[in-house]
């Protein structure tokens, strides 16, 4: 598809994705590779090694793939370059990368007779009638992460920064309804461990004139362009709303009738509240809601001295991606000794949640009205701000 004078998107469509490195991707995703066809044909970015013969075959509508004369690795993952080693052997082409780039390509690959232009940060080059300026953006999400501004067609080749995983045969954002909430997702669980260098990355590129932004998955962002900046730096900040997510799992639906009276009362004091039990959802679903939450509620049946498998894996992964300075609050139904809450609110230090703490949280077996009425007048206060 032509998407500018002599730039052609070629990338491959994953219809059939369902999991990313344990990221649910219900939508599918795409591998966006992108020709600028010149003198000099320049390839940015490949595919998955397994769609190279769809990767090859929107290459082919535009050139013949031995025509390629560079080839730009803007990040070494396998989504990114996994039909790399095969476009080498049809075309000779050069690698265009960085430092790190070359150095993570030599221990995915054999590159002993790979050819490698390496350029640094702020570099420019001059290809046949093309301009291209190289950011690095390390960190975002590996350390060999760079995008690339192509000056002539005012276009941002965003690598990571951007994306969605999203399958669909639209290729622009105005096309998609609801294409903020996949990116919010894909921020979510990608790039928020990293998000406080996100701020000074879109600092590098604001001078910029840009008319398209071009990442590696997902829809190309034209028309809601300023609008997604916007957005990555609300969540690179950490800018919360109004908004309760509670996160539960429970044996015996003792701790489900806990959360959802926990629920009635923040709802009642004006705060979005979003309930989730984790067994029947997508982690990374759970995920892109906590990414602005102000309250992040967890609740636990205790089993064998802990947490219910299910929230120990949530624990876990919500760990891992960092979310900071949430208000939390950790409840749960127990037998003969209370144990989950305590996980939980070992989590909530780690993360520097304020937590919230009170005895109505633990309740012995089966909630009784009194109990759940303790629970809804709490929740009224934490609501509220008391």
């Amino acid at each position: 598809m032509k998407i500018k004078n002599n730039v052609y998107w070629v990338g491959v469509i994953d219809w059939d994705i369902r999991d990313f490195h344990g990221y649910t991707t219900l939508s599918g995703s795409t591998y966006n590779s992108y020709l600028i066809k010149g003198k000099e044909n320049i390839l940015i970015d490949t595919a998955k090694e397994y769609l190279f013969a769809q990767l090859i075959n929107g290459i082919n509508k535009i050139i013949d793939p031995k025509d390629i004369d560079y080839i730009v690795v803007n990040h070494v993952e396998k989504d990114h370059s996994g039909s790399l080693e095969k476009l080498i052997e049809i075309s000779g082409a050069t690698i265009i990368t960085n430092d790190k780039g070359k150095e993570h390509l030599s221990l995915h690959y054999n590159v002993k007779d790979w050819d490698f232009l390496i350029v640094d940060n702020g570099e420019e080059l001059s290809i046949g009638e093309s301009t291209l300026k190289f950011i690095k953006t390390p960190m975002l999400h590996w350390p060999d992460n760079m995008i690339v501004y192509y000056k002539e067609e005012k276009i941002l080749f965003s690598n990571d920064a951007f994306g969605q995983h999203l399958a669909s045969s639209e290729r622009y954002d105005y096309e998609i309804d609801e294409v903020i909430e996949y990116a919010k997702e894909y921020f979510a669980n990608i790039l928020m461990p990293y998000r406080k260098l996100i701020p000074s990355a879109i600092e590098n590129i604001k001078d910029l004139e840009i008319e398209l932004i071009c990442p590696s998955h997902g829809v190309i962002w034209k028309e809601k362009k300023e609008e997604i900046i916007k957005k990555y730096l609300d969540w690179a900040n950490d800018k919360v709303e109004n908004k309760a997510v509670i996160v539960y799992d429970t044996m015996y639906n003792s701790t489900k009738s806990m959360a959802y009276a926990l629920a009635d009362g923040l709802i009642d004091t004006g705060v979005k509240t979003l309930i989730y039990k984790v067994s029947e959802t997508p982690i990374n679903v759970i995920m892109r809601e906590i990414l602005d939450a102000k309250y992040v509620l967890v609740g636990s049946s205790t089993l064998n001295q802990g947490c219910l498998p299910t929230i120990a894996k949530f624990l876990n992964y919500m760990k891992g991606l960092r979310p900071e300075g949430k208000i939390g609050v950790a409840f749960g139904s127990y037998g003969w000794m209370e144990m989950a809450t305590e996980e939980i609110k070992e989590v909530f230090k780690k993360l520097n949640f304020k937590i919230i703490e009170d005895s109505c949280l633990k309740v012995r077996f089966v909630p009784k009205e009194e109990d759940l009425k303790k629970i809804y007048d709490f929740a009224l206060k934490l609501g509220e701000g008391v």
